[in-house]
């Protein structure tokens, strides 16, 4: 059986780009290459497309070590003259521009299958703003909040808000993952500072009422047929879980896998997961974060539809504890996404 032929994509205009470079080393490492022919596909900060001459190592690209690419729609990639033929790509991206539907539409124009949940479905988790409202709609429990934008940001007034939502509050950009920008409010003068802080990534800002409960994420794997891991727990050793706590102080967390849950519970939150996942119209992968109240009530706070893929990222780890070993999971990711492909290769396209 010949192997196929697998672009890894990575870096990317985001403020997560380096978490990107983070997340393709480990899959580089854990992809069968007895199976895969590899490309290693740098996104620069700019914009740039490029592919690497040595498909050995992750790192940022030159002009030194890499050749440009071409996007040319419905016909592929190409390197100078010569087209790049993929049968699938592993968008290795987190944030804007990432996994917010821009890179999956790129994707679909140029007719390769990828990895993960499709334009739709990306764009609307990573609005936290739609992701809500359509939870809503189904019945799945959120937080309460409410949504500002840029040009009415001096209407807001703390003291009415916290009227409403209390303290402590969050305040966060609707479209950023990895809890940038997140702001933990306790007063007047942090409230003021969040809302600048968010509306510096983001035009719409989530104002949140703080809630009172253990962080849980779950993984979900699949197309139509879905599987969801055991849960596991984020116990933060500061106010809550930042950027900081997940990708550079060592000790700002610990990951308790799996969660220390009744069967009972955890068969909740599970199944919280899988209709979260539905309602979204998810497909491949996603990461679904709630919060669990005393009173054993489950609240989703986000969905990350392209979860973090370091060694050290909560979405590999649940599966691998779940039965799904890393390399297994880049398997099933990669199976799914030609699958989806082929599906969606068989709709008509004229009357």
């Amino acid at each position: 059986m010949s192997k196929l032929n697998i672009g890894i994509l990575y870096g990317g205009k985001s403020t997560e780009h380096e978490v990107s470079l983070r997340s393709a080393e480990s899959v580089l490492k854990a992809v069968d290459h007895d199976k895969y022919n590899i490309s290693l596909i740098y996104i620069s900060k700019d914009g740039e497309w490029m592919l690497s001459r040595d498909s050995e190592e992750i790192k940022i690209l030159s002009e030194d070590n890499t050749e440009a690419l071409t996007l040319i729609p419905s016909k592929h990639l190409a390197a100078g003259d010569t087209p790049l033929k993929l049968d699938a790509v592993i968008p290795v991206l987190h944030g804007t521009a990432g996994e917010d539907g821009k890179i999956q539409g790129v994707l679909e124009l140029l007719d390769i299958p990828y990895a993960g949940c499709n334009v739709r479905s990306s764009a609307v988790c990573m609005d936290k703003d739609m992701t809500k409202r359509l939870l809503t709609l189904q019945g799945i429990d959120v937080a309460d909040g409410t949504v500002i934008k840029r040009q009415h940001r001096d209407q807001v007034k703390f003291e009415e808000v916290k009227d409403s939502f209390g303290l402590p509050m969050f305040i966060k950009p609707v479209n950023q993952g990895s809890s940038v920008g997140v702001s933990k409010v306790t007063d007047e003068k942090s409230f003021y500072q969040a809302l600048d802080a968010a509306f510096s990534f983001d035009t719409k800002v989530m104002i949140e009422k703080g809630i009172d409960g253990r962080e849980i994420e779950v993984s979900v794997l699949g197309n139509t047929d879905i599987f969801v891991s055991l849960p596991g727990e984020i116990i933060s050793s500061t106010e809550f879980y930042s950027y900081d706590s997940k990708y550079i102080d060592d000790d700002g967390a610990v990951l308790q896998i799996p969660a220390e849950l009744s069967d009972t519970v955890t068969k909740k939150i599970q199944q919280v997961a899988a209709d979260t996942f539905n309602t979204l119209d998810c497909e491949g992968m996603a990461r679904v974060d709630v919060f669990l109240t005393e009173d054993d009530t489950v609240i989703v706070n986000e969905v990350n539809t392209l979860p973090g893929f370091t060694s050290i990222s909560m979405y590999p780890k649940l599966l691998e504890v779940s039965g799904v070993g890393y390399s297994e999971l880049i398997d099933r990711l990669i199976e799914l996404a030609i699958e989806r492909h082929q599906l969606e290769s068989r709709l008509k396209t004229d009357r």
